[in-house]
């Protein structure tokens, strides 16, 4: 992909009463890396009240459910089993292998479903779902039975997201003042009784964004807003965990103007006295945590990307930038003419659709003391139709494809397919 030319694409796509197509995600290879072997395949959610299943090289839909009872508001997958999962209006979660008509399995939470998270453990894989009253449930799957209820905070859980080594869960609400936290995945896949689950509140309200770093899996960055929601800021943390003989101790260094902070946390693990570090990263000579504010007159970013945990990639209107976790600015791409409305991105590559009906392909770089950004090739989000879009189009790709989403007008959305001609 990263010498790819638009003509190296095949391009196909969907049209016809496909409904408004919502979330999108890869049913295939977890949107990484793929052997020549395997077919790209994606999930889409319709206004219709269905699910979809496309192979991308064929631009065929090769499996639909039934219409469901009530529209589908939030989709998640777990490539390495073929599984995907779903939530709809009525908070009921179902369990999907995308071949047999019925779902594997269903249950209907008791309050209404914000956020999706599966990840696939050394004890099996799981579902956790965030609800409106911030309750994080852990959910068994394919069986869909509770392992267990915690309570985040007072607020609902529009954040949901595991570290690469399924160590950790963070959870944040997007409410200016609720501190996001991150909690310690064992303690929610073996509850105990009478002892709270381990867990730590980052000290910065209003989170709208966090990712961890695809190869540091203890690192975490944040996207906050300040300032009446003027100002964004992005800040970064290390967890790390040591035994040791005592109670539970989380500690957290803020920058030289902050006291530093030191919170007790309900002993989970009392007796064998595991510990938990959250260290604000040091930059050279100083004792301040990797934390910045972008200047109050530039356009607040929505979406917001890692690497190796040392750069950060967001956009900001038609631009996307590329600045250390410190603040220092590495790259500044304007390819766009319009406004960016979806970012997204993996380990390898960073994909951008703006109003002006293109998508952008980037891919990360190792050269230097920071990875940075190549850019690679522009789409259109649809080929010969500038007909501006109803809603945001949003875009995403593996090692061999390109998908977006693209709704012309507010009845039918048009699923384009662009697959390198191998």
């Amino acid at each position: 992909m990263a010498w790819a030319r638009p003509e190296d694409f095949v391009y196909k796509e969907a049209t016809g009463n496909l409904g408004i197509l919502g979330p999108i995600a890869y049913l295939s290879g977890g949107g990484l890396p793929m052997s020549g072997q395997e077919k790209s395949l994606i999930c889409t959610v319709s206004s219709k009240r269905m699910l979809f299943v496309w192979d991308v090289q064929e631009g065929t839909m090769i499996w639909s459910s039934p219409v469901q009872q009530s529209s589908i508001k939030r989709l998640a997958t777990l490539p390495q089993m073929y599984l995907a999962f779903t939530v709809d209006v009525q908070n009921t979660v179902k369990v999907w292998n995308c071949q047999h008509v019925d779902a594997l399995a269903m249950v209907t939470m008791p309050r209404a479903c914000f956020s999706l998270e599966a990840i696939l453990t050394s004890d099996g894989p799981f579902l956790m779902v965030g609800n409106s009253e911030g309750d994080i449930f852990t959910l068994t799957v394919p069986e869909l039975r509770n392992v267990s209820k915690v309570n985040a905070f007072n607020y609902s859980v529009d954040l949901l997201h595991c570290s690469p080594d399924q160590k950790w869960i963070f959870a944040a609400g997007t409410h200016q003042h609720i501190l996001p936290k991150v909690l310690f995945t064992e303690c929610l896949l073996r509850p105990s009784a009478d002892r709270a689950p381990l867990s730590v509140s980052l000290p910065f309200a209003f989170c709208y964004g966090a990712c961890w770093a695809p190869r540091r899996a203890n690192r975490i960055t944040l996207m906050f807003r300040r300032a009446s929601f003027k100002k964004t800021g992005f800040t970064t943390f290390d967890l790390t965990t040591e035994w040791t003989q005592g109670g539970t101790i989380i500690q957290a260094l803020a920058s030289r103007v902050m006291a530093p902070i030191t919170m007790v946390s309900n002993t989970y693990f009392q007796a064998t006295g595991l510990t938990i570090f959250l260290t604000g990263l040091k930059s050279p000579g100083t004792d301040q945590i990797a934390s910045f504010m972008l200047p109050i007159n530039m356009e607040s970013p929505i979406c917001m990307g890692v690497s190796d945990g040392n750069v950060i990639v967001f956009e900001s209107g038609p631009h996307l930038f590329l600045f250390t976790i410190n603040g220092f600015l590495l790259q500044q791409f304007d390819d766009h003419q319009l406004t960016i409305c979806n970012l997204w991105m993996d380990s390898l590559h960073v994909l951008t659709t703006s109003m002006d009906n293109y998508l952008h392909l980037y891919m990360w770089e190792e050269e230097g003391p920071y990875p940075h950004l190549k850019s690679c090739c522009h789409l259109e989000h649809r080929r010969d139709d500038h007909t501006p879009s109803c809603y945001y189009s949003k875009a995403i790709c593996d090692n061999t494809s390109i998908v977006c989403v693209v709704s012309r007008n507010r009845e039918s959305s048009v699923l384009v397919m662009y697959s390198l001609n191998m």
